[in-house]
């Protein structure tokens, strides 16, 4: 589905990615990990359109995305749920999810507004709540509802359980894997929580100093401590 060769990149004359390769197949789940400062938000940035290619290439289900502009890549399928400020908090519940399906013609939009709710139970009595009132938790459960409210094929999360308390952590990583399996969604989920996030992914990849240091599966780490040590020293 999502093909990266050989990605470089940056902000202005800074170079932040050397030549980054990856892939993520259909129904899957891919984790990017590895230390602060390594790279990994910037591969979702140039995936989703926010930054240009300066090289290399980003194809999405065979079709070259470079130069696509974030909405461009919204209407073929990739959404993007940042770290940090996750919902606009002067808004409504409804209204951060109506801003999700902007592109979509109104009864679409609609329906795929209460698709998302029934994924998300919690936020249906709290529509009408401003979104900055919410907890921790249920802000980010606004926004992946507000994520996949265009139905994408790809959905890319930076982050979720940023300055989450650890029992919400496991709520929200346990809700990926639910959306993952329910809706068939792929996922390319960049998460510092790196031992839980090697429970849910079906491959892994890791960055230092923005080049690419390892590839495998997630028991390839588990199994043995010492390589996943490594990749953060």
């Amino acid at each position: 589905m999502l093909e990266i060769r050989e990605l470089e990149t940056g902000y202005r004359k800074k170079q932040v990615l050397f030549g980054i390769s990856l892939d993520v197949a259909e129904r899957e789940i891919v984790a990017l990990i590895g230390p602060n400062g390594a790279g990994k938000s910037t591969v979702l940035k140039a995936v989703c359109g926010l930054i240009p290619v300066w090289s290399g290439a980003i194809k999405f289900n065979g079709r070259l995305t470079n130069g696509s502009t974030p909405a461009e890549n919204v209407a073929a399928g990739i959404t993007f749920a940042p770290q940090g400020n996750r919902v606009f908090a002067d808004l409504t519940v409804m209204e951060n999810l109506e801003i999700g399906g902007y592109p979509l013609p109104r009864r679409e939009a609609r329906e795929r507004i209460a698709q998302a709710l029934d994924l998300f139970p919690a936020l249906k009595e709290r529509t009408r709540q401003t979104a900055g009132r919410l907890s921790g938790g249920e802000q980010q459960m606004v926004a992946l509802a507000r994520a996949l409210v265009p139905k994408p094929k790809l959905l890319m999360l930076d982050e979720p359980s940023l300055g989450l308390a650890p029992n919400l952590v496991d709520t929200v990583l346990e809700k990926v894997v639910a959306l993952n399996r329910e809706t068939g969604v792929a996922v390319l989920i960049v998460e510092q929580k790196v031992r839980q996030v090697l429970e849910i992914s079906h491959r892994i990849y890791s960055l230092k100093l923005g080049k690419l240091t390892f590839s495998g599966r997630p028991c390839d780490l588990q199994d043995h401590p010492e390589n996943l040590r490594d990749l953060f020293l």
